[in-house]
């Protein structure tokens, strides 16, 4: 193709036309493949998805990053899922220790996530598992066909018991970690192993003896 010295010309008065304004994206259209930081998601209608957020000080955000470069140049992870994974297994480690303050851990804290998620349980999406831990959550759910994008929807869980929360406790601030995590799942295995892991965490986190006693998971 080769480069014409009159192409200014030979555009003509199209050239001069107003262009149209780019269309204001939809803040709950669900956005495909993206990133808000150091992982990737996936927001698409019709998907089920296991989700986990997190109280700011369960994970330090500087221990994060150091483990997100160790995988960055580790190479047997040679795909973002796989590096997405393995990170997302070390913060759960972490997590289940017991790190921060907790505040999952009060009855009537917990409570409120829990409402918050049942919530919208039947018109935004539907909940198959959820699991309500000292400092963090779970949840797998199926994405309704509505405008309602999974970040739309997590951000409506924080947002809403970021302000019930820090009332009852009398603080102010930050309470949920910035990111989260979700995975799509891939088939009948996939979401079997997800739905045990989510009953048995409290469990393996030695909260309780058996996944029926605890409270705050169903």
């Amino acid at each position: 193709m080769l480069w014409r010295q009159d192409r200014g010309r030979l555009a003509g008065p199209r050239a001069s036309c107003a262009q149209p304004k780019p269309k204001t994206p939809n803040p709950t259209e669900p956005k495909g493949w993206h990133s808000r930081g150091y992982l990737p998601h996936l927001d698409a209608r019709q998907l089920t998805q296991f989700v986990t957020f997190r109280l700011a000080d369960a994970v330090p955000k500087a221990l994060i990053e150091c483990w997100k470069n160790e995988l960055e140049t580790d190479t047997q992870h040679t795909t973002q899922s796989q590096r997405a994974s393995a990170l997302q297994k070390r913060v759960e480690q972490y997590a289940d220790a017991g790190h921060g303050a907790c505040h999952l851990r009060i009855p009537a804290i917990a409570q409120i996530v829990q409402t918050a998620l049942l919530h919208f349980d039947g018109s935004r999406y539907r909940l198959l598992a959820w699991c309500v831990m000292p400092n963090h959550v779970h949840v797998l759910l199926e994405l309704a066909e509505t405008d309602y994008s999974l970040s739309a929807i997590v951000h409506s869980w924080k947002s809403y018991t970021v302000r019930k929360i820090n009332k009852e406790l009398d603080r102010a601030g930050t309470l949920w970690m910035p990111d989260y995590f979700d995975r799509y799942i891939r088939d009948q295995a996939h979401l079997d192993a997800c739905i045990n892991y989510i009953r048995h965490n409290p469990v393996k986190a030695g909260l309780v003896d058996a996944a029926e006693e605890w409270p705050y998971s169903g």
